[in-house]
């Protein structure tokens, strides 16, 4: 039996990923700022479930 969760889970994280990477690089006026938005693009998630485990104080 194939399970396809991973399949829509992988999916949208990379829509997000592009969304994200879209929003970081738009702008961009350097080699360095486009390096440092493709960072923040990959680590947004982990950043945003940090900061919601700080508001809630778990």
């Amino acid at each position: 039996m194939s399970n396809n969760n991973n399949n829509v889970a992988g999916g949208i994280f990379g829509l997000a990923f592009i969304g994200a990477l879209i929003y970081f690089l738009k702008g961009a006026g350097s080699f360095s700022a486009v390096i440092w938005g493709i960072l923040k693009a990959m680590v947004w998630p982990a950043i945003l479930i940090y900061k919601l485990f700080e508001f809630l104080k778990i």
